[in-house]
Formats: C-alpha cells, structure tokens, sequence
C-alpha cells in the first residue's frame, strides 16, 4: 500500500507497552487518530486481519508441584514424654493415635476450634465442649443426644465409654492436651519430636490426605489469589483436569538474604483418577483472571498509540479508529469503538 506520510504528525519512534499481566510486548506505531494517511513507512503491502466477535480469557500459566498441599506444623500440649511417634507418610484418622506420651495415645479429633481449657461436668458452656461431643458422637459414644456446647452428666457418661474403648483412665474428664485437633484426617510429612522428648511443643509437620498441588506467587500477582476460584491443571504424567483453590498462605521474605514474601496457594485436583498413581509430580496450572463474551477483538499487532493519547486501529482504507482497549487474551485484545464492526479488515503487524 504506497501512501504519503504526513511527517508532522506520525512520530518515527516506537513505543513498547507490556501488556496487562500476559508477559507479551507490543510494538506500537504513535500516530495522530485524525490522520488517515499514518501507515507503515515502506511500501510493502499492509498485513490485516478482521475484526472479529469472539470470547476472550486474560489467562495466568505458573508451574505448581502436586503433592499433598501445604505442610503445617503439629504441636501438642500434653504433659509427659512422647514414648511413640507415627511413621513418616504415615495417614492418621478421627480418633486414631496422632502420637503416646507415657505409653497413652493421644487421639485425632476433627474440629477447627481447639480446645483451649480442661473440660468436666459442671464448667461454663462453650464452642470447645461441642468439638468434644462432635467427635464422642462420630465415634459412636452418643449418650448426651445431639451434640451441643453443654457438658453434662450424660457427656461425662459418654467420654467414659471412649475412654475405656480407647484404654484411658476412665474419668470422665478431658484435657486440653489429651486430643490433638486437626480439620481433618491428616498425613505425617516429617517429624521432629523424638522419642523420649517432653510430649509438650512441636511434634511434626502435615499436610491434608488428598492430593494437592501448591504454587507459589510472588506478591505481584496476588490478583490470582482467589479462594474457591476454578484452575486448569496439567499434571505430568497424569491427565488434565482442573483445580479448586482451597488454602491460601503466605511466606515471610527475609530481606538481609534478598528473599521476597511469596503467596503459597492450595488447589485440590476435582478428578482423583487426573493423578492416580502419583504421589508428586510438576503441574502446569492455568488461572482465569477474566472473561469476556461476544466482544469485538483483534490481534495485539494492530493497537497503535495515538498521539493525544490512548489507542487506535488503523483500517484497510487508511482510516484511524480511536478504540478503547479490555482484556489481552492469547495474542489478541478486546477493543470498543464508534465505527467498529464485525468483519471490518484492520491493519496489523502479525
């Protein structure tokens, strides 16, 4: 397309834009949008492409590790010496030993409320009572009815028939440290207690049971940081599926040694069989920061930055559209303008 350039107005410099969270540059030619004859300098013939109704997903790749998500550390508050410990990977379930101090178990029981005081028949109501009653009931022991935050005659009852079950002295009274409570089953991932160590303090390190796959982000990109949020997943050596954001934690940097603070996301794996067989592998995981549908859309190479400001096409007739810009998608952006349509050519560098 030979056409003359109005020097005063198309500016010879380019201008390189990042685009919004896709990694890719853009080249972009600063024209002015009154200007119909601001084209490609040489006399080759302009490539174009058409403007074209489609729907767009700004989408965010990172490299995850499937494993059995985040490690948490256990500790305990039992009194005494830890005189056994579980094996490494080993899968702990309500009401199963987690650890023995002085040749007792001491039980996993489910809750998110720990329980912060000894409980017995005639103290205060509260949260930590129902976690107890809770657990008695899940595990068979149902003399109080159903569960609440009143210690009774009836709870005292069906502690004592656990407690016997289980080969504690039957007392009808519970301990702070006498359960360790955990959200769930849980998974031993190491260990740092040792035998003959006082049972109090820190005992081991776990994760959840099912497999997860946790990634790391660095601040910057904590927008992808959405609980219950949907996750494309490809695992190697497995199949693709997708994930549920579940956990969302974070690292402390440490400045003196140049270590940033880094956001740690949990995902479950919706489809169990995506993973079956594998206790790790490395995952590709794709985050959907946003869609958009039935929108007008045209490849990055055609944006061009306008002189006074803001972005333009330029169509095979010559003629510079000022457009508004939305998402960047896979090469392609989102663009709003008077005059736009679907099916119209507009110039491009790709």
């Amino acid at each position: 397309m030979k056409r003359r350039v109005n020097r005063k107005v198309l500016i010879a410099a380019l201008v390189a834009a990042v685009v919004l969270g896709t990694g890719s540059v853009v080249v972009l030619t600063r024209v002015a949008s009154n200007q119909a004859n601001a084209t490609p300098l040489r006399n080759d013939p302009a490539k174009t492409a058409p403007v074209e109704k489609t729907n767009l997903a700004d989408q965010q790749s990172l490299s995850g590790q499937l494993g059995f998500g985040a490690e948490r550390a256990l500790s305990s508050r039992k009194g005494g010496t830890i005189t056994a410990l579980p094996n490494q990977g080993a899968v702990i379930d309500q009401g199963k030993p987690v650890f023995w101090s002085d040749a007792e178990p001491v039980p996993l029981f489910y809750g998110t409320m720990p329980l912060y005081r000894d409980l017995e028949q005639g103290m205060s109501n509260g949260p930590d009572v129902k976690v107890l009653e809770e657990n008695l009931s899940a595990l068979g022991y149902k003399d109080f009815g159903g569960p609440d935050d009143k210690f009774t005659y009836y709870t005292a009852t069906a502690l004592k028939k656990w407690q016997k079950a289980n080969g504690l002295e039957q007392t009808g009274k519970l301990g702070s440290g006498d359960v360790v409570v955990q959200p769930g089953a849980i998974r031993v991932a190491s260990l740092s207690g040792q035998l003959g160590s006082p049972a109090g303090g820190d005992l081991m390190k776990v994760t959840g049971t099912e497999r997860a796959v946790t990634v790391e982000l660095e601040q910057s990109k904590q927008r992808l940081a959405k609980q219950g949020e949907k996750v494309e997943l490809s695992i190697t050596g497995g199949k693709a599926t997708t994930g549920t954001i579940t956990g969302i934690s974070r690292i402390a940097g440490d400045q003196g040694q140049g270590q940033k603070s880094k956001i740690v996301l949990t995902i479950s794996v919706d489809d169990a069989k995506a993973a079956e067989g594998l206790d790790s592998a490395n995952v590709t995981a794709l985050f959907t920061v946003a869609k958009k549908q039935n929108v007008l859309a045209v490849p990055i190479g055609a944006l061009l930055a306008l002189n006074e400001g803001g972005y333009g096409v330029v169509t095979e007739d010559g003629k510079t559209v000022p457009v508004e810009v939305g998402i960047f998608a896979k090469g392609r952006v989102e663009v709003r303008g008077d005059g736009l349509r679907e099916g119209m050519k507009v110039v491009t560098t790709e």
